[in-house]
């Protein structure tokens, strides 16, 4: 069945944090650390823009299967169309092994053209998720699930740079707010090494970036990492915090008991194996 990637009314801030990082949970879960690890590469932007030296039709086929071996999926015939429709992208689900994606028809239009690695992004991202049976229970909820797959696994940073504004007017594709997507970046530039600044060519995408990284940050803050500093577990202990703590890593909720000691501790994630330093 056809899914879609919306542009949406721009939202901000973080008002789906806990299914972004139940996102995080569930795709390490699905792939395994290794498997989360074969995608360490994001795509570069040269091979996901359409120019203008590029016919439109075989542009976004080229963007596409650059976008299909980015997710690792089987290479096959892939049929990229244009018509008018409410949103941004469709895809057929079906069983393969060609790929159909149909782009709103104003992705042909010579100053929109930048944006279809975006919306393609999504949609492909869709197809793994698909073919690796991975779903939330809602509908929302897996399109949430969809744009952290893609930002996650080295696709979705064109999601983010879908972002700009223009005047008294505003563009933004994908389900997570731009401070989403900068946080999901940010999990990911933390994981694999990358810095995804020089990518950018929008600057509100970029402004958004910084403060999806800083939200990420604090959440290698949280009581009992060692990084939360002694003032911040003072006032945990305080509150009656009993060592539980989602891992700043994927998401998945910890517990570390405290020995009565001031020997800091380990905790090792058992979702995505990170080795996280926490202190009484």
């Amino acid at each position: 069945m056809p899914h879609s990637g919306e542009v949406s009314p721009v939202v901000h801030g973080f008002p789906h944090l806990d299914t972004v990082r139940s996102s995080l949970t569930a795709l390490y879960r699905r792939l395994s650390p290794d498997g989360v690890r074969r995608y360490e590469v994001s795509v570069p932007a040269s091979d996901v823009l359409v120019d203008d030296g590029d016919g439109l039709h075989l542009g976004a086929q080229r963007v596409a299967r650059a976008l299909v071996r980015q997710l690792r999926l089987p290479e096959a015939r892939m049929v990229v169309s244009f018509r008018a429709m409410e949103h941004a992208a469709s895809v057929e689900l079906g069983a393969g092994p060609e790929y159909f994606v149909e782009l709103n028809e104003r992705f042909a239009r010579r100053e929109h053209r930048r944006d279809i690695g975006a919306a393609l992004a999504h949609e492909i991202t869709h197809v793994l998720l698909h073919r690796l049976g991975l779903a939330m229970p809602t509908d929302a909820g897996t399109e949430i699930l969809t744009d952290v797959a893609a930002t996650y696994l080295g696709a979705g940073w064109l999601l983010l740079d879908a972002f700009r504004r223009d005047g008294m007017s505003s563009q933004k594709l994908g389900y997570l707010t731009p401070e989403e997507f900068g946080y999901v970046l940010a999990k990911r530039a933390t994981a694999f090494g990358e810095d995804p600044s020089p990518w950018f060519t929008s600057a509100v995408a970029y402004e958004a970036w910084l403060r999806g990284r800083e939200a990420a940050a604090r959440d290698w803050r949280r009581p009992p990492l060692a990084g939360a500093g002694w003032a911040a577990r003072r006032r945990a202990r305080a509150a009656g915090g009993d060592g539980v703590f989602p891992c700043p890593v994927c998401g998945q909720r910890l517990r570390v008991t405290a020995g009565g000691g001031q020997r800091r501790v380990r905790a090792r994630c058992g979702v995505c194996d990170s080795v996280l330093e926490c202190a009484p």
